[in-house]
């Protein structure tokens, strides 16, 4: 949305430029498509655009560096043109370099940095914004990945760590986003766990916590299994829609600095419904605090 100041939780709409992706695979695949998507998006409510040539989901095998070029660089240029706020999802510091020259502010690393060695220098060297996500492996094999005695208390230990190496190679800790990425080498009581708890996340034991916290819960497997019909069926996609706007309430009131989703208007009506609690909860605390006994409406 443009000019949204970030006194409220924000939202990052989904662009997948891929064939694959586990919610709308296909959908936006064509250049033309997915540039009118974003668009879309924007005018829906969206604050920032996210755009992804590389598919996540569990199982997904990668796709090389060119493909994904091909996939986002056209996307992007369009929506930046447009004065689009522009996050791209990538592991790879050859894409990001080219997506930022093309106009991305944000560069979204659901490796942290670690599926790309030269992703740390690239984002040293700039001044975008740089989104940490917890990861432990490609999406291939991830869920062989997902075993925890403390799954709060091990994300936030290595995402500090993650968080130390980046400042350490040069990044600015205030540029630095974090994620417990729901789903990524997690199954449903880790990810609920880590929702219950996300105040706890953003505290990180390094210097700049606490951090922006990016929570990307849309329509992901957990809920369509907590939300199977009578035939033990998941939920569809997009009748995960309604659950998710509940988890971005919960992430928001948590001071989430940013959801990430597939539908935007009701997630949109969400957070400025949370921002609006939280301003008239700060007041009360005033009003208390001064023994004036006023309210408002």
């Amino acid at each position: 949305m443009p000019g949204a100041a970030e006194e409220r939780c924000l939202l990052m709409g989904v662009v997948n430029v891929t064939p694959d992706s586990f919610s709308d695979g296909g959908s936006w695949f064509e250049p033309a498509a997915a540039i009118a998507h974003g668009t879309e998006l924007a005018e829906q409510g969206a604050d920032i655009i996210d755009v992804g040539g590389e598919s996540t989901r569990p199982g997904a095998d990668r796709v090389p560096a060119d493909e994904e070029l091909r996939r986002v660089l056209p996307v992007v240029s369009a929506l930046a043109g447009q004065g689009a706020r522009v996050s791209v999802d990538t592991m790879r510091a050859q894409v990001a370099s080219a997506v930022i020259e093309a106009g991305a502010s944000i560069i979204n690393d659901v490796s942290g940095g670690l599926a790309d060695p030269e992703m740390f220098g690239l984002i040293a060297g700039s001044d975008v914004t740089y989104v940490v996500m917890h990861w432990r492996g490609h999406s291939a094999d991830m869920y062989g990945k997902a075993q925890y005695a403390d799954v709060v208390g091990e994300v936030k230990a290595e995402l500090a760590g993650r968080v130390a190496a980046a400042a350490e190679a040069g990044i600015d800790p205030a540029r630095i986003v974090i994620d417990p990425g729901l789903g990524f080498a997690k199954r449903p009581v880790h990810n609920w766990a880590l929702l219950a708890r996300l105040g706890e996340v953003r505290c990180l034991p390094v210097p700049g916590a606490p951090f922006r916290l990016l929570v990307g819960p849309s329509r992901k497997s957990f809920l369509g299994s907590l939300l199977a019909g009578q035939d033990g069926q998941p939920r569809s996609f997009a009748g995960r829609d309604d659950a998710t706007v509940a988890l971005t309430t919960i992430a928001a009131m948590a001071g989430a600095w940013c959801v990430r989703v597939h539908a935007v208007p009701n997630n949109a009506d969400a957070v400025r419904v949370v921002a609006r609690l939280r301003q008239e909860g700060a007041r009360l605390t005033v009003d208390q605090l001064l023994g004036s006994g006023r309210t408002s409406d």
